[in-house]
């Protein structure tokens, strides 16, 4: 009898499914160093425990996206072990910060299934969510991935594409408890550019570039316990190439954002994000953002921003599609998400 598990293919996915992943990792002070070693980032409510005291938390919180990783990668044996890409996100919230010594698990809810034309792959959306140690649920999303079939002759499950909002509402987003921006020191955090400074519509060239590095790509994948064969195993796909984490680039543009948005301190929702091209090793990285939306939330000082963050391997600032409507072969990430920023 087999003991090992080769992962979930296409037709074992059933509309309703409820998956509880293993394994529950305890965060240690070890993930924000290891992220601000992968990654340029440099915003001061995750670098400074004193910053964060100032505005209102008990220390300074495990950056959203490692968070966001950490749940996400425990899906991945799960979920998209067998992917060939994963397509998208939506509905996403942080719901609570992650401090050092919070232990996080997550589980996930089958939302949709579609099989493609080709009868080899199909389209698997579920709804992820992680959960600390108090059983409080510190964030959920939705993603989409396209999964591999086992048996090519397997019938094609019933097509149910689920209905997902296009943007989390200005008056869903959930504040930390505690946040108060109202004595926000503007010299530490970098830059003086607050919520009033940006206008609807405005589009920011964040200038700097990252070459991406087999190895940093493959630390994080390990750290994030991103089992996916394409980001490990050169043979998983045809050309020979690991696929880059799109997390990765998620967390690189992110940190490249800083240089102009160095205010945007914390993510508490993913609207919608696209992987638009693969990334491999050698690319380098580059990003700009369009402001999209604002709004005023209840907490003191605090504002929300809703951002485009647009990643790129090349090519013109501010170029997404091409006049086919496609993106431009340039592109990397589309991602629309909320962010606090003093007021």
């Amino acid at each position: 009898m087999a003991k090992t598990n080769a992962g979930r293919f296409f037709e074992d996915y059933a509309i309703g499914q409820v998956i509880d992943h293993a394994v529950p990792r305890t965060v240690s002070g070890g993930e924000r160093a290891l992220y601000h070693a992968l990654y340029p980032a440099r915003h001061a409510l995750y670098s400074s425990d004193e910053f964060a005291r100032s505005c209102g938390l008990g220390q300074s919180p495990i950056e959203d996206w490692a968070a966001f990783h950490i749940v996400f990668g425990k899906t991945v044996p799960d979920i998209s072990l067998n992917a060939v890409a994963n397509l998208g996100y939506a509905q996403g919230r942080w719901l609570a910060p992650v401090y050092a010594g919070d232990t996080l698990r997550s589980k996930s809810e089958v939302i949709g299934l579609k099989q493609n034309s080709n009868g080899k792959t199909g389209v698997v959306w579920v709804r992820s969510s992680g959960t600390n140690q108090h059983g409080e649920t510190v964030m959920d999303y939705v993603r989409w991935v396209m999964v591999r079939k086992r048996d090519l002759d397997a019938p094609a499950p019933e097509t149910v594409v689920p209905d997902l909002a296009p943007v989390v509402g200005a008056e869903d987003l959930v504040i930390p408890r505690g946040l108060d921006f109202s004595g926000y020191d503007f010299t530490l955090a970098g830059e003086p550019h607050r919520w009033g400074s940006y206008e609807i519509g405005e589009q920011i060239d964040h200038v700097d570039g990252v070459t991406i590095e087999e190895a940093e790509h493959m630390m994080a994948t390990r750290l994030w316990q991103n089992t996916a064969k394409v980001h490990f195993d050169v043979t998983a796909r045809p050309d020979g190439r690991r696929l880059i984490y799109g997390g990765h680039v998620i967390s690189m543009a992110r940190a490249l954002s800083f240089n102009g948005l160095a205010n945007a301190q914390m993510v508490v929702a993913l609207n919608a994000g696209a992987h638009a091209n693969p990334c491999y090793s050698g690319d380098t990285i580059r990003c700009w953002s369009e402001v999209l939306d604002k709004a005023k939330t209840p907490a003191p000082g605090v504002g929300a921003i809703r951002l485009r963050l647009v990643a790129t391997k090349g090519g013109e600032a501010f170029a997404l599609r091409g006049e086919d409507g496609k993106y431009g072969p340039d592109v990397l990430l589309d991602l629309d998400y909320w962010a606090l920023i003093p007021l």
